[in-house]
């Protein structure tokens, strides 16, 4: 028998409702604050990536890549702002209004080890804001995200921020982070010992308890920033302080990209069951540059759904409920089958969803039929309502059943 490929997963009917809430809730915030919807391929030009991630894991060891027929090596996409800026410079979008705001919901693919919440196909909703240096859009982005977060009904989660610098400031503190290490590699693990040589950066976010004891004492990059970025992050903190947004400040926060500078921001939540991010995003003023384009600062955010989901479960969050109607039309005789199709396609024009029961069983069969398609009612059509011109209507909550004129019949079940 065949299965999904490891680290996939079908999405079943039974779930539907979390992903259309999800997908409902951000394209409303995203919409409000003047965000527009862009999708981009699956696939991009391998070389994308590899300049924007060079030395990360993700691009090293996660990344699926494959020669098109052309010779042309090509990536499933792993994250989703590279292809973003490169729509961005593609477009010339640059022509516009700055900053382009930019919202989406991507599948993403990374060759890692699935995990709850985290799979080698996952799904993740972002948000790019493109063109504007100001320290008032990383604000805006990170309220936008804390917003997201709680609309969802998501509690019991902290709001991480940090500043890595720029290109002016960092290498001094990557130097002295250096110094910091050196001497330290028995303490840390095989990964880490890597990363001290292609990647400093990301020794500061291993999660091992061996690594973070000796992260805890490592330099802070808020204390190497140059003026520029120093008045920036000033500006960051002062006004998420004006909206009231409680945040803590971790030095270890640097995220997984290169491209990152300046602010770096993650939401976590509080539970120690859950994995330790649910959303993350920053700045990347030199990532528009990398890819061939003009110098064009950005900021933004992404959040992978399938963590979401797991949060929201964990936390016995609700999702609203809406008025719903859905009708399984039932019939005792070819007669009235005629009928109920056509009763059908009315329901369907009138914006009720219908469905007839399936043909060849008795009265009883479909009355199951109905009740196991979770209706709400069931419309039946026998001998007496084919004589007089009427439908039988059962509540199939309140096993309430009344005879009703074909021609009130649509709006009896609206009402």
């Amino acid at each position: 028998m065949f299965k999904s490929p490891r680290g996939t997963f079908d999405i079943l009917p039974e779930v539907q409702n979390h992903w259309k809430y999800l997908k409902k809730t951000a394209t409303a915030i995203c919409e409000l604050a003047g965000f527009q919807r862009i999708e981009t391929p699956i696939f991009e030009d391998a070389e994308i990536f590899s300049r924007t991630g060079e030395d990360t894991d993700i691009v090293d060891k996660e990344m699926y890549t494959f020669p098109d027929r052309g010779g042309q090596m090509l990536a499933l996409r792993p994250e989703g702002t590279a292809s973003v800026c490169r729509s961005y410079i593609q477009h010339g979008m640059s022509n516009l209004a700055q900053p382009v705001r930019l919202y989406y919901f991507y599948p993403l693919f990374r060759y890692e080890r699935p995990q709850a919440g985290r799979y080698r196909q996952h799904h993740q909703f972002g948000l790019e804001s493109i063109g504007d240096s100001s320290g008032l859009v990383d604000v805006e982005v990170i309220k936008l995200a804390w917003r997201f977060i709680n609309n969802l009904g998501i509690d019991h989660t902290t709001l991480v921020i940090n500043s890595i610098g720029d290109k002016e400031c960092r290498p001094k503190y990557i130097q002295d982070l250096k110094k910091f290490y050196s001497g330290k590699e028995d303490r840390i693990c095989k990964d880490c010992r890597e990363r001290l040589h292609r990647n400093p950066l990301r020794l500061l976010d291993d999660k091992k308890p061996m690594c973070q004891e000796v992260s805890n004492n490592a330099p802070r990059s808020i204390d190497y920033l140059c003026s520029a970025c120093e008045d920036h992050w000033n500006l960051v903190q002062r006004h998420l302080d004006l909206l009231g947004l409680d945040y803590r400040i971790d030095h270890r926060l640097v995220r997984g990209l290169d491209y990152y500078n300046r602010t770096v921001f993650e939401i976590q939540p509080r539970n120690a069951k859950s994995q330790s991010t649910i959303l993350a995003g920053g700045r990347y003023d030199g990532l528009i540059q990398q890819l061939g384009g003009k110098s064009t600062p950005g900021m933004g955010f992404g959040t992978g759904f399938e963590r979401l989901i797991l949060n929201m479960v964990e936390q016995d969050v609700s999702l609203p409920s809406e008025p719903r109607r859905f009708i399984v039309l039932v019939y005792t005789s070819d007669q009235a089958l005629e009928k109920v199709s056509l009763l059908v396609e009315l329901f369907r024009d009138g914006g009720i969803p219908a469905v007839l029961a399936p043909s060849g069983r008795s009265l009883k069969s479909q009355m199951r039929y109905a009740t196991s398609m979770d209706a709400t009612h069931a419309a039946i059509v026998g001998e007496s309502e084919l004589i007089n011109g009427t439908t039988s209507l059962r509540n199939m909550k309140t096993r309430v059943q009344e005879e009703v004129k074909d021609d009130e019949l649509i709006g009896k079940v609206a009402a």
